[in-house]
């Protein structure tokens, strides 16, 4: 029913209505506002309604109808059960506190990583499974001390000293130090998801027109 109310209100042209998101807490913090600021201005009849849920939790939303968009981070597999489109790569950084043994050391190999604690993502989430899967191509173990979906949470107990991580670039300042992880290069995609048998609405149109516009930006 919905479906048809959004294709018959689409045959008129008007951008206006609710826009259900759904989106990481991280990259509503770190990506959208420059997005939201211009949609927002551009279309004013249009209602957000954002969820800052995890990536997983959004995608699921938008899978099962409760969400029209999805703009997470992207699974390493792609799912043919919805449509997604890549917007932003991320680099993801090794990093650690100053002061840990780890960032004295002019070269960090996987093995060494191991004999540290480390704090990630929990293990439902995108990221951690390329972290893990990085490890496990090894044959390694991770000493995984604590887990959090929030990266702003995991970046301060890094910064604090109470072990590394593995976090976007983006998150690199002053109270942390990447480390030197030789031979060694890892990245997330984050983009935008939608059901690929849904009619999209004006709205959602318009919105992944400028997510597209920031991806060639």
């Amino acid at each position: 029913m919905e479906d048809i109310s959004r294709s018959i209100t689409n045959l008129s042209g008007r951008v206006a209505g609710k826009l259900r998101i759904g989106t990481s807490h991280h990259i509503g913090l770190h990506r959208l506002p420059p997005i939201l600021r211009q949609f927002s201005r551009q279309y004013p009849e249009v209602q957000l309604d954002i969820h800052f849920i995890d990536s997983e939790e959004a995608w699921e939303g938008v899978l099962h109808g409760d969400l029209e968009l999805g703009v997470v981070t992207l699974p390493p597999q792609p799912d043919p059960r919805v449509q997604q489109t890549l917007v932003w790569d991320d680099p993801l950084v090794f990093m650690a506190a100053p002061e840990h043994p780890l960032a004295k050391e002019k070269k960090v190999t996987l093995e060494m990583l191991t004999s540290y604690s480390a704090i990630l993502p929990s293990p439902v989430t995108f990221t951690r499974r390329i972290v893990e899967e990085l490890f496990r191509q090894q044959s390694l173990t991770l000493d995984i001390s604590m887990s959090t979906n929030y990266l702003e949470t995991i970046h301060m107990m890094v910064a604090i000293g109470l072990g590394w991580s593995v976090l976007p670039a983006s998150m690199l300042d002053d109270q942390v130090r990447a480390l030197p992880v030789q031979g060694v290069h890892i990245r997330r995609e984050l983009g935008v998801v939608t059901h690929p048998s849904r009619s999209p609405s004006n709205a959602a149109r318009c919105f992944i027109e400028l997510l597209r516009e920031a991806a060639q930006a």
